[in-house]
């Protein structure tokens, strides 16, 4: 029998060193579209949030009946939600807080915008997905209620950012995480200028509901609802009890 020998390099025959073989290559698109399905199914296995603006401002609703919160405020007329890995997006919202608080001690607070806070947001989010391995498993959206003492700051304002840094502005309401097709097309159907809070409460429930698991039922206890409220005085974010929310879907 012959005996096959290894081949070396030339430079390495005196320490008799085996050539090494080429290194896999991999496109950046390919890398670039794994980090994207990686992203997108962690995502997926979240609950839906949706976001809708009404009469007197804007309503923030999560699928959610844990104690941990999805739905946050950033600044006097900013409020965060999240979903995806949970202390990923929750530390992106502190992260925001102190960009939002520092902005504001630096200028003054009206110049705390929505516009800002999301693009700082799509930064951070963008250097991650391109620079590093693994990719933050999130979807945010940030929500600006409007504000009448302010020329430039009457309209209410709902960006979302994905998990590579994409930002969009959305009119009237989104949603993001979990079947978000199947909430979308509630939404589109169903939103109108204009809703008074409890019509947009109840256009949320429905909406939710249309995407969640078919063996889930979703009542007041197993969601999370917060308020931009345009009326309120100083800071405009609420956060709302069951018992207020089930208020909301009795009333007529």
């Amino acid at each position: 029998n012959r005996r096959v020998l290894p081949i070396y390099s030339r430079s390495a025959r005196c320490g008799r060193e085996p050539l090494m073989s080429m290194p896999f290559y991999v496109s950046p698109e390919q890398v670039m579209a794994d980090k994207a399905e990686f992203a997108r199914k962690g995502i997926s296995r979240g609950k839906s949030i949706v976001g809708l603006e009404h009469q007197g401002g804007v309503l923030l609703m999560a699928e959610n009946a844990t104690a941990l919160y999805k739905v946050g405020e950033i600044y006097d007329r900013l409020a965060f939600a999240g979903v995806g890995k949970f202390s990923e997006f929750d530390q992106l919202r502190k992260v925001g807080v102190r960009f939002a608080d520092t902005k504001g001690y630096a200028y003054s607070r009206e110049d705390v915008r929505g516009r800002g806070l999301a693009n700082a947001f799509s930064q951070v989010i963008g250097d991650v997905f391109t620079r590093e391995n693994k990719p933050l498993e999130l979807e945010i959206i940030v929500a600006e209620v409007g504000d009448d003492r302010y020329e430039d700051h009457r309209n209410n304002s709902l960006y979302v950012i994905k998990y590579d840094g994409f930002i969009s502005d959305h009119p009237g309401f989104c949603a993001i995480g979990g079947n978000v097709e199947d909430v979308e097309s509630v939404l589109q159907t169903d939103y109108r200028d204009g809703m008074p809070v409890g019509d947009a409460a109840k256009l949320g429930l429905r909406a939710l509901s249309a995407g969640a698991e078919r063996s889930s039922e979703l009542d007041a206890g197993s969601l999370e609802v917060c308020l931009l409220d345009r009326e309120r005085t100083g800071r405009k974010f609420c956060r709302l009890s069951a018992d207020e929310v089930q208020g909301m879907l009795d009333g007529s």
